[in-house]
């Protein structure tokens, strides 16, 4: 077969074949690799080098930050569907947070190259991204107001309710992770004590319950939406 034909044929192949964001995210391939953990796995650490952009297929994912003195915070838990590790893409070296697999997690490492050429040479991937990147600019000026204005138990619904995606694509997630309450405190901003009174406030009114894990249901909105 000559080089001619061969390339014929490729460029027919592409055309059949467009670009697919979902496939592309969905299975390993040059530059991408999926990698499984399992709960309480360590995706990187802060200060590690920053190579690579994840996204996560299933599970969930705990970012901290641990400052000069030793104290950690909890910057986000980040669930199927969403990317970490995209600090790179804007020159950071080195990473400034440790990700750390909450639950059972399948995970699609993208090298830098990859992600960058994907970026560049495809459109609808550029643009699953960047919408991506806007909802969480969104959720961080949504999370300031929420910390500056709202009560320590609209705080704590609101987390619960992210957890369990309400308001995302698809369908919620009303099992979740049964984090500690020291944990959702720290998320939250405040004691564990004051977590333990809501959480059973929440369970007595039916809004949260403890059958197979962590359920969240959406009459929890009311907390949120109540002024």
């Amino acid at each position: 077969m000559s080089n001619r034909q061969t390339r014929f044929d490729a460029i027919v192949t592409a055309k059949k074949c467009p670009f697919d964001p979902e496939t592309f995210l969905a299975t390993a391939g040059e530059g991408r690799e999926i990698v499984v953990l399992h709960r309480r796995d360590r995706v990187f650490s802060q200060g590690d080098a920053s190579d690579g952009v994840f996204f996560v297929q299933e599970g969930k994912v705990k970012l901290t930050v641990v400052s000069r003195k030793g104290k950690e915070a909890i910057l986000a838990i980040l669930g199927t569907g969403e990317f970490f590790g995209e600090g790179c893409l804007s020159g950071q070296s080195l990473r400034i947070t440790t990700a750390i697999a909450i639950t059972d997690c399948c995970l699609l490492r993208l090298g830098m190259k990859a992600m960058m050429r994907a970026l560049h040479q495809e459109p609808s991937f550029s643009d699953v991204f960047m919408n991506y990147l806007l909802k969480q600019d969104i959720r961080r000026e949504e999370a300031l107001v929420d910390q500056l204005f709202n009560s320590s138990e609209k705080r704590l619904a609101r987390v619960l309710l992210l957890l369990a995606q309400f308001g995302e694509d698809g369908k919620p997630e009303t099992i979740i992770p049964n984090l500690s309450q020291q944990t959702l405190a720290e998320m939250v901003g405040t004691t564990r004590p004051r977590v333990n009174f809501f959480m059973n406030k929440f369970k007595k009114l039916g809004f949260i319950d403890y059958e197979g894990g962590l359920q969240v249901r959406s009459s929890l909105l009311n907390v949120v939406l109540h002024d």
